[in-house]
């Protein structure tokens, strides 16, 4: 079976974790409210390809808050009132093109939300927002280095796009090997 991979539609506001071309599970996400791009303070989301540069807080407990990437101590329950703060777990995200090269800089994470009432309409600022136990179920199947289509276009019509995109790479990566996966010189 094929590496999996995220595909993450803005329009419809959702995440399919994608396997061999197939929709393995989705998910509601929040995007940004200040629409799409990269630019330093924009706190737009990027789109393009992706891949998941470091996997944060494994062993925190459900609402666990984090602030500059360390858990504060403090858990909040989903829904509580007051401020909105990175919760549960956090996938840092690194961009693989010029269109979304800032990314990683910028602080571009999925993580859990406890707004999560809100769960299916754009109003992060820039990330990508999930419930805390969908960041969990995500969290514990994805690794290092998976791949992330962020698309501007419906979940079908993404997930097709970036399965093409997906084996495009790995014909290319073959003809520089010659199929034995060793780049030759």
């Amino acid at each position: 079976m094929a590496e999996p991979s995220l595909v993450i539609s803005v329009p419809d506001q959702t995440l399919a974790l994608v396997a061999n071309g197939v929709v393995r599970e989705k998910f509601s996400v929040s995007t940004s409210k200040f629409g799409l791009g990269d630019r330093a303070n924009s706190y737009a989301t990027p789109l393009g390809s992706l891949e998941i540069a470091s996997k944060i807080g494994g062993n925190a407990p459900l609402g666990a808050v984090f602030k500059s990437r360390q858990a504060t101590g403090e858990i909040l329950a989903p829904n509580a009132p007051g401020r909105d703060p990175i919760v549960t777990r956090i996938l840092w995200l690194r961009g693989l093109e010029r269109e979304n090269s800032k990314a990683y800089s910028r602080g571009i994470y999925i993580h859990g939300t406890p707004v999560e009432k809100l769960i299916g309409r754009p109003v992060s600022y820039g990330c990508i927002r999930m419930r805390s136990k969908d960041v969990v179920r995500l969290f514990s199947t994805v690794r290092v280095g998976t791949k992330i289509e962020i698309t501007n276009t419906g979940l079908n019509r993404a997930v097709a796009q970036a399965t093409m995109k997906q084996q495009m790479r790995g014909v290319r990566v073959a003809a520089q090997t010659g199929g034995n996966g060793v780049v030759a010189n």
